[in-house]
């Protein structure tokens, strides 16, 4: 097979299937050795997590860009267009780069199958091949690479990264590294490897042995969140890590431990820059989809919060813009029918409007997919931009407006705002 368009090749992409009978790295491990191993030929930064492991990776990042290196960055999902999921130094893959990159996997596939005529890969693991091959091409000094899910069996596992951060651990995704919070902390603990370094941010107690048991077995050492390195926030998010000291702007709380976890990566890499630099980095980060604001007055904020603490921590942000108390606080909402709704939708009681919606997505929720409390309580507008206009001509100038439960609402607004 032969691409000439951007098109063709997503199109081929997206019809690929999603899980081999077999979960595990054979067929990723095959195509990057026929294309070269491209993925030893990069410094790597491998990170993991619940929660935070998009926003981390972007911090990163602006670290190794702003200390002069060429830096590759493969994040998931992507919010306006999938060229977004593959970047050096910030800049997004060309169309005309991803399709000769698409040509030469294939032409690897088509080697492998000389040998194997049933050999072909899953959607996630085409992604990463893509990834591995334009930042060896590039001759990228570092990729930060963001785990799809889990970490053990995640097609990303393919790496002997320099330093590798578990951000958090919590449920999400416990249909796939599941169910339990201990299975979903052995598998994330997979991207520890033998005599590498791991930055560690909120670890449950219940499972922090299983950590420590991996760390031991790889011989390695692990910098925790809150022990090794910590973050305050006074009037400004302060930042210790040995004698290391450092003052940010003040963020949520949640984004503090992000920056914290990867100022701490990042200086186990022993790079040079300066403290006005690194604050620089942080500072000047944008990361599509995550407390993004688009309006002031009102306030208008869109964030792809998709779980059970991802929204825990979104509506706590959230409830500290409030003004005064004829603030209202109006949330778009749509999720993926996988994930657990109805503890998601119990968050929202103390919110003063609700307004459910849709998205032309295979896994994303219909109205029949929505708790039924949610059903009865909560107006339900199936064209997302019909509903985010209506509740935008509601809106009073110190009302807050949260667009929120999935990238892909936040990316389909953000496109039809363009």
């Amino acid at each position: 097979m032969n691409f000439s368009t951007k098109d063709e090749m997503l199109s081929h992409l997206y019809s690929l299937p999603h899980l081999h009978p077999k979960n595990d790295l054979t067929y990723i491990k095959k195509v990057l050795h026929q294309l070269g191993d491209p993925q030893k030929l990069v410094k790597i930064v491998h990170v993991t997590g619940t929660n935070g492991k998009g926003s981390t990776t972007y911090y990163l990042n602006s670290l190794l860009k702003k200390a002069g290196m060429k830096t590759g960055l493969f994040v998931s999902p992507y919010i306006k267009e999938f060229n977004e999921r593959i970047q050096i130094n910030g800049e997004n893959i060309p169309d005309q780069a991803l399709i000769a990159l698409a040509n030469q996997v294939e032409v690897a596939i088509g080697e492998l199958r000389k040998i194997d005529p049933e050999f072909s890969l899953v959607t996630f693991e085409y992604e990463v091949a893509l990834a591995f091959l334009y930042f060896a091409q590039s001759k990228c000094d570092y990729a930060v690479i963001e785990v799809g899910i889990g970490g053990m069996h995640d097609k990303t596992n393919v790496v002997d990264p320099e330093v590798s951060v578990i951000t958090t651990i919590g449920l999400d995704h416990e249909q796939i590294i599941g169910p339990t919070l201990a299975d979903i902390a052995h598998e994330k603990s997979g991207i520890i490897k033998h005599h590498r370094p791991v930055v560690l941010g909120k670890i449950p107690n219940s499972v922090k042995e299983i950590i420590a048991e991996k760390v031991v077995k790889e011989k390695t050492i692990a910098y925790e969140l809150g022990k090794d390195f910590d973050v305050a926030l006074t009037t400004e998010l302060n930042y210790s890590f040995g004698e290391t000291k450092l003052d940010f702007t003040l963020r949520p709380v949640v984004e503090a431990y992000d920056i914290g976890i990867a100022v701490t990566a990042f200086r186990l890499l022993n790079i040079p820059l300066t403290e006005a630099k690194i604050r620089e980095a942080i500072d000047t980060t944008v990361i599509p989809g995550r407390y993004q604001i688009i309006s002031q007055k009102p306030l208008i904020i869109l964030d792809g919060a998709h779980n059970v603490q991802a929204m825990k921590n979104l509506l706590q942000f959230i409830h500290q813009y409030k003004v005064n108390t004829n603030t209202k606080i109006k949330i778009l909402v749509t999720m993926m029918k996988d994930k657990d709704l109805d503890d998601l939708f119990a968050l929202f009681a103390d919110t003063d409007q609700v307004v459910l919606t849709s998205i032309p997505y295979p896994r994303a929720a219909k109205l029949a997919d929505f708790p039924m409390q949610a059903r009865g309580k909560y107006p339900y507008i199936e064209d997302y931009n019909l509903a985010f206009s209506t509740i935008v001509n509601e809106l009073r100038q110190d009302d807050i407006f949260l667009v929120t439960g999935s990238f892909y609402l936040v990316g389909a607004v953000l496109n039809s705002l363009r």
